[in-house]
């Protein structure tokens, strides 16, 4: 292949263009990932607190319940209690599964991983500690790993 100057700069250019790609990727998903796992921690907590009362307490934890609310019927407790829970574990199950079956976690890692091997190979192809050749070679490998990350739309 050509290794003139002008060669090392377009690629150059186009490894800058997918790191920009894997950055504006990073910082929609990175937050996404840290909402989901938040919910499905917070909610799974949330469930087995809501749940916890009556299954540790039994009548005596509903009766004082009732009570203290001015309930006539220990019922009302337990009931909106399991509400709570289910809620509750509905939201923690959801965040999981949407997590899971889009990938979010591994997708996050791997332009993570595919954005510092750029950070890599743009400095040795910048400083001329590479050549040409095998820089195309690591750059379609690396962005092959990322083909899920869509390109920004031209300027």
């Amino acid at each position: 292949m050509d290794e003139t100057s002008d060669t090392r700069q377009r690629l150059s250019n186009r490894i800058g263009e997918k790191q920009r790609d894997l950055q504006s990727y990073l910082g929609r998903e990175r937050p996404r990932r840290t909402r989901l796992a938040n919910i499905s921690i917070v909610g799974s907590a949330l469930a087995a607190a809501f749940a916890a009362g009556p299954a540790v307490g039994g009548t005596g934890f509903t009766d004082a319940v009732a009570a203290f609310f001015n309930l006539s019927d220990d019922s009302v407790v337990w009931r909106g209690l399991c509400l709570l829970a289910v809620i509750a574990s509905i939201a923690a199950a959801l965040a999981t599964n949407f997590a899971t079956s889009r990938s979010v976690a591994d997708r996050v890692s791997a332009a993570e991983t595919a954005s510092a091997q750029l950070e890599g190979l743009q400095v040795a192809l910048n400083f001329g500690h590479i050549e040409i050749d095998e820089a195309v070679k690591l750059y379609q490998q690396y962005a092959t790993q990322v083909a899920f990350v869509e390109a920004s739309p031209a300027q």
